[in-house]
């Protein structure tokens, strides 16, 4: 809708369209685009892409296909990393082709078992599997699905680790060897493998683990041959060992952050590399500042087991202010569909430590106003005000760890306590201060009259735009 120009591609099946490398190229000539940036979906990790955008005489904005090769192969980037000494979590060498092999292998990697498809990424077609008899099921539907996203439907298993810390080291590199690290992402608040908020630094690394890593992570990247920015990943078990997890051959959904606490332009910084120039900047050069969180707004219902939610956007008043940033790609209008993910915005704060992140956060998402679909703002407001999250006591199964705690208390209550537990978090998201005795309808007197006063002006002119819109439709 901003676009100076428009090129169809096809239908909205991505099969049809986005991942059609023909389809993009045609456009790019059309266009006489001198370089394609790749984002970080569909094509941004194939190597076909990459290699055909050199054929065409069109720069691929990222590394050498080589390399996505080499590390975008989940089974080939285990095999590097192992002889770059790098700790690998224990699993297969190379994809297997059958859920008979499957088997087969399971008996030496042992479960529960993570089933991974090798061309993937973002947690599609990943699947648990915690016993031999759920094996083949499991592997056709990984199969499948991996088919659909990435084009290539192969698979390989990796031993499952129960309620790890997800950690991500940024890095860069460019085309004469010179590679730096950004410093670390906690990407372990997930839902089914999809990262839902990240920030950092992280609550449990050190500056002793941080330059291991760190250390780590540029190894990996020389060892690959790697040129442009990439994320390697790591996972820490519950004794406080880390292990190597996956290289992400592009720019990463939650890059913001690390942009926020460096004050380093990542894309840009691709941008240049893409062109030919060196990095330009040392390991020394590098400085963290302060605390950066990112939480993904996505058009999912969270009341509903976070069921995909499509519609159109009728109203979108996102929050602003100092260290508030937000990447949106909706506006008003935007029909949300189910073709693609319902990730559409992206709210990332700064603060000078944790807390002040956090408090920030807080008060961005109470100024976040989304209408025409269900969205994931009520669970991050929940998140923000979670005593274990504040604390940085978390980990990959925090979320249904919640949710199974939560079952649990509804069933051991009686019906009326759970009335009242539920006429109690009606009152305290303030919507409900008219059942108070004797109440009128305000806030209660303790709440901050500028906070209050901030959130009636917020709110009011929300619904004075939606009377208006609704009254034009009429």
């Amino acid at each position: 809708w901003e676009a100076d120009e428009a090129y169809p591609i096809g239908p909205a099946p991505a099969l049809e369209s986005y991942l059609d490398i023909e389809k993009i190229v045609a456009a790019a000539r059309q266009c006489g685009a001198q370089a394609i940036h790749p984002g970080y979906g569909f094509l941004a990790e194939n190597p076909r892409f990459a290699r055909r955008c050199e054929e065409e005489g069109i720069t691929f904005i990222g590394p050498p296909a080589e390399a996505m090769e080499r590390m975008g192969d989940k089974a080939a980037a285990r095999r590097t990393m192992r002889e770059a000494g790098i700790p690998v979590i224990p699993g297969t060498n190379e994809g297997v082709d059958s859920p008979e092999e499957a088997l087969r292998a399971a008996e030496e990697v042992g479960f529960p078992l993570l089933l991974k498809p090798v061309a993937g990424g973002g947690g599609k077609g990943m699947r648990v599997v915690d016993r031999p008899d759920g094996l083949s099921d499991a592997f056709k539907m990984s199969r499948s699905e991996a088919q659909k996203a990435f084009g290539d439907g192969r698979i390989y298993l990796e031993r499952y680790l129960r309620d790890p810390r997800h950690i991500e080291v940024q890095v860069v590199a460019d085309a004469r060897g010179n590679v730096i690290h950004l410093g670390e992402r906690e990407c372990s608040i997930q839902r089914r493998h999809q990262k839902m908020i990240e920030e950092t630094p992280s609550t449990v690394v050190t500056p002793s683990v941080r330059e291991q890593l760190g250390e780590w992570a540029c190894r990996a990247a020389r060892s690959a041959g790697y040129r442009s920015a990439g994320t390697v990943e790591f996972l820490r078990d519950a004794g406080g060992e880390y292990f190597f997890l996956e290289m992400n051959t592009r720019l990463q959904v939650e890059h913001p952050v690390t942009e926020m606490t460096t004050g380093i332009d990542l894309v840009r910084l691709q941008i240049e590399i893409a062109s030919g120039r060196d990095l330009g900047l040392s390991q020394d050069d590098i400085g963290f500042h302060g605390s950066a969180i990112e939480c993904r707004i996505s058009s999912e219902d969270p009341d509903n087991d976070f069921l995909p939610s499509s519609g159109v956007i009728e109203g979108y008043e996102p929050p602003g202010g100092p260290w508030v940033r937000v990447d949106s790609g909706v506006v008003l209008g935007t029909r949300i569909t189910l073709f693609y993910d319902p990730l559409f915005a992206k709210l990332i704060v700064w603060g000078e430590d944790r807390g002040a992140a956090i408090a920030r956060m807080t008060r961005a998402l109470e100024e976040f106003k989304v209408a025409g679909v269900k969205t994931t703002i009520p669970f991050h407001r929940k998140m923000m005000d979670d005593a274990r999250f504040r604390q940085g006591d978390y980990h990959t199964g925090f979320l249904e760890a919640m949710q199974d705690e939560a079952l649990r208390d509804a069933s051991d209550r009686p019906p009326r306590e759970i009335a009242v537990a539920a006429l109690l978090a009606h009152l305290k998201e303030g919507k409900g201060h008219a059942l108070l005795p004797g109440g009128t309808g305000h806030p209660p007197a303790e709440a901050s009259h500028w906070r209050e006063g901030g959130r009636r002006e917020s709110v009011g002119r929300f619904d004075r735009w939606r009377q208006l819109r609704e009254g034009r439709r009429r």
